[in-house]
């Protein structure tokens, strides 16, 4: 999303039909240098590329419909139409990578209530 600060990893949300149908996917990607981790395996299949440690891509293969697919379209929506929250969600972003330099998964769940309660104030209850 233009004007929005970011991490300089291309991140990227693919629709499938479900997880067990498209496992084959992963042997696929693989091939062409996505790394498979088991992050979040009963939402999704998560790969980066082109390693766990450097990463420039990451990749995630949601369930078309899925509540985590209509809630990263619906927070993407938010954000893109309502500059003050983008402001503050940047201003999260930058504080939470100051704290947690060196782990992203503090990093990553840091995010979390702001964009809960972005989501119930903006959707009802998700």
């Amino acid at each position: 999303m233009s004007g929005l600060a970011a991490k300089p990893i291309i991140d990227i949300m693919a629709a499938v039909q479900d997880l067990e149908s498209s496992r084959p996917a992963l042997v696929e990607l693989q091939k062409i240098g996505y790394c498979y981790a088991p992050y979040k395996a009963g939402l999704m299949h998560w790969l980066c590329k082109p390693s766990p440690e450097v990463r420039t891509h990451h990749l995630h293969l949601v369930p078309f419909g899925s509540g985590l697919w209509t809630e990263r379209l619906a927070f993407r929506d938010l954000l893109a139409t309502n500059p003050m929250m983008a402001r503050d969600y940047a201003a999260l972003k930058f504080h939470l990578a100051a704290v947690h330099p060196h782990d992203r998964e503090q990093y990553t769940e840091g995010k979390g209530p702001f964009i809960e309660s972005t989501l119930r104030g903006s959707l009802g209850a998700v």
